[in-house]
């Protein structure tokens, strides 16, 4: 059972996330906001697994939340997937920065007005994308990510000329692993890229993760985008 609590400043959409979850098998909605600060309260009070969070809020920010109760909560952290109208977004960004697990822009569930058949299929990939995170998954979309990283970057200038001391404590396959995780792949399509296994896979991004005191997939691609392990448009490899 996948615990979730749902935060969004329109009652609207709130009402919709809500009756759509509580009617999926395996999930239980543990909770609303209708805030960030509200959404900092009900994180600490009811302990979700995942937590759907809007960006953009009155007062305390998604981003701003999602700093807050990453810092706070106890281990094991929930996984928080930003609902976002716009897919490419510096506030994503920072979000991502912040600790979220990945994000869904919001027209894939109930909040938009879609044909019946697309609706269906928006709702199943918001019930999959709790799932994923749910299940411990860092990203359910690696090359959405990087599609954003790379916009924000390229605006920006943020990647520096190199890497900064914290990259040096990685070995050079912990490094490659990183890198190819910002181009977008997989764990399964890294371990054929590097004729390794993909539990092996997981291994070298969480010893990463560990190493560069990171919390999720997500964070580990920014984190190579900004110390210029990888530039804006690069090729996957």
């Amino acid at each position: 059972m996948i615990r979730v609590l749902v935060v969004d400043d329109q009652f609207l959409i709130r009402a919709g996330l809500v009756g759509l979850l509580r009617a999926a098998p395996g999930i239980e909605v543990v909770g609303e906001a209708g805030d960030g600060a509200e959404a900092v309260r009900q994180a600490a009070a009811t302990r979700p697994d995942v937590i759907l969070m809007d960006i953009r809020m009155p007062g305390t920010t998604g981003i701003e939340a999602t700093r807050r109760i990453l810092a706070e909560a106890p281990d094991p952290a929930p996984r928080i997937l930003i609902l976002t109208t716009f897919d490419l977004d510096e506030y994503v960004y920072q979000a991502l920065r912040a600790g979220a697990a990945g994000f869904l822009p919001k027209d894939s569930g109930p909040m938009g007005v879609p044909p019946a058949r697309t609706k269906l299929r928006a709702w199943g990939r918001l019930l999959a994308a709790v799932a994923a995170v749910g299940g411990g998954d860092g990203l359910f979309a690696p090359s959405v990510t990087r599609r954003l990283v790379e916009a924000f970057a390229s605006r920006t200038g943020r990647p520096g000329d190199a890497p900064p001391p914290e990259i040096g404590a990685l070995t050079a396959r912990e490094t490659e692993v990183l890198r190819l995780t910002a181009c977008g792949m997989s764990n399964l399509e890294i371990a054929d890229q590097l004729f390794i296994s993909e539990a092996t896979v997981k291994t070298h991004l969480n010893r990463t993760m560990s190493k560069l005191d990171l919390d999720s997939r997500a964070q580990a691609v920014v984190v190579a985008y900004e110390t210029g392990l990888v530039t804006p448009g690069g090729a996957r490899s």
